[in-house]
């Protein structure tokens, strides 16, 4: 299998990323700069506590505080850094939340996306655009069979419609500004649950366990049977990353979206999650909340053979594997090691996965 990622190709290229703050951008930032990008990133401050603060993240990059539903704020920072990659993260990511505050889902899911591209548009120099969306972008039908990029974009609730929003925004723009050859490449990107240490979120499974774990009090959960594609947040961040670098090369077929999903056999369900992630961690209970809920999915499965026939790309971990290294990294930081350090062991470890041969990443 060729190298997806090459540490060579990110060594010294500017790098604009947006939702630097958050799990998934912080561990994406990390990587960037592991492999010695100049990474710029645009953000709301990080939220308390968060892998951005644990891990000292803005010591590696620039870090910039601001609101992408500000076009001025945005289109600054992003010229001042002459990118030659942006990486779109920043969003409202929680679907609870976004029962609580539509309008806001809406402007920052949907709105910044339109700001962020729009920016792109009329940057020079700029070679590739990721944006990142969600699994739940799909018109979702419940039903057994994996939902495939061409699928009917859709949504129940405000947060998984405005990622299905986001998505038509992303295509309108490709279509519309980025056909010239010399343009930049425009692709989005859907993966499943990714899971990680260092994801404090509220209302989201691992972390509401982690916190529970920790606090040696029973995880609550709701909704066991559901079904969800879990995966380790690494193999989706290097599927991006393997994206970006490929329409930065010019090969203008990856201008598309694409699924990174976990194979067949780790689709889970919420209880087996719990029960597995509590066996790793050595102990704890779990109690079933009763009462009503919001509504949220129960079925939700990502095909991803169009990027394994494309790239060859395909889990390098299964989620028991993952989990593991969920509780490693709590475990590790509980007992006293660095945030950062266990993250570029992290980085390094699942690197030597995908590309075993490649050379050591850039300290």
């Amino acid at each position: 299998m060729e190298i997806l990622v090459d540490s060579e190709f990110w060594r010294g290229r500017r790098v604009f990323l947006t939702g630097h703050t958050g799990f998934k951008g912080s561990w994406l930032a990390l990587w960037l700069a592991r492999m010695g990008a100049r990474v710029t990133g645009f953000a709301l401050p990080a939220e308390d506590p968060s892998l951005f603060d644990q891990a000292q993240v803005g010591e590696l990059m620039t870090h910039v505080e601001g609101d992408i539903r500000d076009l001025a704020v945005l289109e600054a920072a992003m010229r001042a850094s002459e990118p030659q990659t942006v990486f779109h993260l920043a969003a409202q990511p929680l679907v609870r939340k976004s029962y609580e505050d539509p309008v806001g889902t809406y402007a920052v899911n949907v709105q910044g996306t339109v700001h962020v591209l729009d920016v792109c548009r009329r940057l020079r120099g700029l070679e590739s655009v990721v944006c990142v969306t969600s699994d739940k972008c799909y018109e979702n039908r419940e039903w057994v069979w994996p939902y495939r990029e061409n699928d009917p974009m859709g949504g129940h609730d405000p947060y998984s419609s405005s990622k299905g929003a986001a998505e038509l925004v992303i295509a309108a723009y490709r279509r519309s500004y980025f056909q010239a050859a010399d343009s930049a490449g425009i692709a989005s990107v859907r993966a499943g649950n990714v899971i990680g240490g260092g994801d404090w979120a509220q209302d989201r499974l691992v972390p509401d366990i982690i916190r529970a774990l920790i606090a040696g009090t029973p995880v609550h959960i709701r909704s066991p049977q559901a079904v969800r594609p879990w995966q380790h947040v690494l193999e989706a961040l290097g599927g991006y990353l393997a994206i970006a670098q490929r329409l930065a090369q010019g090969e203008r077929q990856f201008a598309d979206a694409w699924n990174f999903g976990p194979s067949d056999k780790d689709v889970r369900t919420v209880g087996w999650m719990v029960e597995r992630l509590v066996r790793s961690w050595g102990k704890g209970s779990f109690l079933l909340d009763e009462g009503p809920q919001p509504h949220e999915a129960e079925l939700l499965r990502l095909d991803s053979s169009k990027i394994r026939a494309a790239l060859d790309w395909r889990p390098a971990m299964n989620v028991k594997t993952a989990l593991d290294w969920v509780v490693r990294w709590h475990q590790s930081v509980r007992d006293g090691a660095r945030p950062r350090e266990i993250c570029h062991e992290q980085i390094d470890e699942y690197r030597a996965l995908i590309a075993p041969n490649e050379k050591e990443p850039v300290r």
